[in-house]
């Protein structure tokens, strides 16, 4: 304990005061932590960029500390370390499904935890079918769920979907997607569960657990969502102009193999550390 009093004395002893509006002094610390990586030669691009994403959650003028998970990180093989780029929004790494829209203008995001897939027993049980008749009405049944489900999205005034990850079904399946692309709704599924409380802090919109609460209301507003590729045939969605006062940025990461870009996004969450 007497150590490590004396450390923290000694460290506050040399330690000089940086304000932040003096930029090239934060650049250059982010740029010394990045000097030591794989990635070291990417420092003139990635310092800068870690820079800008901080001043971007933070008050300058108030700012004491920073709460890191305000910031985004996502790694994503595809183009080199010099695509990275800085998001003023939400990067997914799904790929929106094949409902023929591909970019939304002024969207209306709606978020939700149910599936748009028919229902299924709590207990492992079989129906046993005898009649062609009976085929016909549980497909008729199925159709007129899903159906329901879906007008009651659109009505909503939703025109961009984000379904999170379901373990016990299908979070969507064709039949919702057909009706959907008629509907001009760009889906994007598989939220991951993590992921909900930064999708929803940025956009300003409520996770929905049943078709029933499907208001306006729980909606949130963003400029632009689209779906842009990356390289190597991978694609992003990103969503920018999200109307809401929250200090959120993604940054996404690039790297033309996996390991790459992960020790990219690793460089630049210690760059993130230095900086804060």
């Amino acid at each position: 304990q007497v150590a490590q009093n004396k450390a923290v004395e000694v460290l506050t002893g040399i330690a000089q005061p940086i304000k932040l509006s003096d930029t090239e002094s934060l650049v250059k610390m982010a740029s010394t932590s990045l000097n030591s990586k794989v990635v070291s030669q990417y420092s003139s691009l990635l310092a800068p960029l870690s820079v800008e994403a901080i001043m971007n959650i933070i008050d300058p003028a108030t700012a004491t500390n920073v709460n890191l998970k305000d910031i985004r990180v996502v790694a994503k093989v595809g183009g080199t370390v010099e695509d990275t780029r800085l998001v003023k929004g939400i990067v997914l790494t799904q790929k929106a499904q094949a409902t023929g829209v591909h970019r939304v203008e002024r969207a209306k995001v709606a978020l939700i935890q149910f599936c748009l897939s028919p229902p299924k027993t709590d207990m492992d049980n079989q129906v046993v079918i005898s009649d062609y008749t009976q085929m016909d009405r549980i497909l008729r049944e199925e159709r007129a769920y899903i159906l329901d489900l879906c007008k009651k999205i659109k009505k909503s005034g939703a025109n961009v979907l984000l379904i999170q990850k379901s373990i016990l079904r299908d979070a969507l399946n064709d039949m919702a997607l057909h009706f959907l692309t008629k509907m001009k709704v760009l889906v994007v599924k598989d939220i991951e569960r993590d992921e909900i409380d930064f999708v929803s802090r940025t956009l300003g919109c409520r996770p929905v657990a049943t078709a029933d609460h499907m208001l306006p209301e729980h909606l949130g507003q963003a400029d632009l969502v689209e779906e842009i590729h990356i390289g190597g045939g991978n694609k992003v969605v990103s969503i920018t102009g999200c109307q809401t006062n929250a200090k959120t940025c993604s940054i996404l990461v690039q790297g033309s193999n996996k390991l790459l870009a992960e020790e990219a996004e690793r460089s630049i969450h210690d760059a993130l550390c230095v900086i804060r």
